[in-house]
């Protein structure tokens, strides 16, 4: 296996919160000698609170998960190398599709969204994603995250002086096609293929994305020849802004530069 020489980090945020969850990571790596990006999704780049002033949000609701990928695609092929792609929840499965595609020089899945094929079947997965889906409600309106759902869902286990914080720097609506594009093409990873390396977090108190949720995504990688590492720790799913962020920064170079 090639080492990793690429120095250029792409994160990949996921559904329900603004893109600005990356700053203090962003910082961090680039003080190691990473140049970042965190793009926004289409139709969010603005702060939470232009964004939840505009739910529900028409053209945000037309977004598809299909829309999202070809976005950050057409995003690294305009760098001058392959970068390293590091996802949380959704974007922990968008980091593997572009890993799959070919497009990254290794990937980092944190708590990441099932690739398609993988059912989700743990009920606290059901409970904090099922309204996002839009099954009972109308594709064309977005879906914005009440603050109990936050509670449960990201931020459980936190002081609520933390909880109603983070909710309002950075809950903003969502587009219910996008989340349903998880059951869909637009989510395919192939299992056998092989691949760059490839490192999935979970986190014993995630209610959104279980551990045992995660471990199923990690057993069903197949490639001998490949590399994919799976590291099980004692976070929520808000591991991007809890206080114990930057030892999961400092373990995710230590890897990163392991290869």
């Amino acid at each position: 296996m090639k080492k990793i020489q690429s120095k250029t980090i792409v994160f990949i945020t996921g559904a329900y919160v603004n893109h600005s969850c990356w700053n203090e990571w962003r910082i961090y790596f680039e003080s190691k000698g990473y140049t970042t990006i965190a793009p926004a999704w289409p139709h969010k780049d603005a702060d939470a609170v232009t964004l939840r002033n505009r739910h529900p949000d028409k053209a945000l609701a037309a977004l598809t998960m299909q829309d999202i990928i070809n976005h950050h695609t057409n995003i690294i092929n305009k760098l001058h190398e392959k970068p390293i792609v590091i996802g949380h929840s959704f974007g922990g499965l968008f980091a593997q599709v572009l890993l799959n595609k070919g497009l990254a020089a290794a990937g980092v899945a944190i708590h990441a969204v099932p690739p398609q094929g993988i059912i989700p079947y743990e009920i606290n997965f059901l409970k904090s994603n099922a309204a996002t889906l839009g099954f009972f409600s109308s594709l064309d309106k977005t879906y914005l995250m009440p603050f109990k759902k936050w509670q449960f869902s990201f931020t459980n286990g936190m002081s609520l002086e933390k909880q109603k914080s983070s909710y309002y720097d950075l809950v903003i609506p969502e587009s219910k096609r996008a989340a349903r594009g998880g059951l869909t093409k637009a989510a395919y990873v192939d299992f056998k293929k092989e691949h760059e390396p490839l490192l999935l977090l979970a986190g014993t108190n995630d209610q959104c994305i279980p551990a045992h949720l995660c471990r199923r995504v990690y057993e069903s990688y197949k490639s001998k020849h490949s590399v994919a590492d799976f590291v099980l720790r004692d976070r929520n799913h808000f591991i991007l802004g809890q206080s114990t962020w930057k030892e999961d920064a400092d373990f995710i170079l230590d890897w990163i530069r392991k290869f």
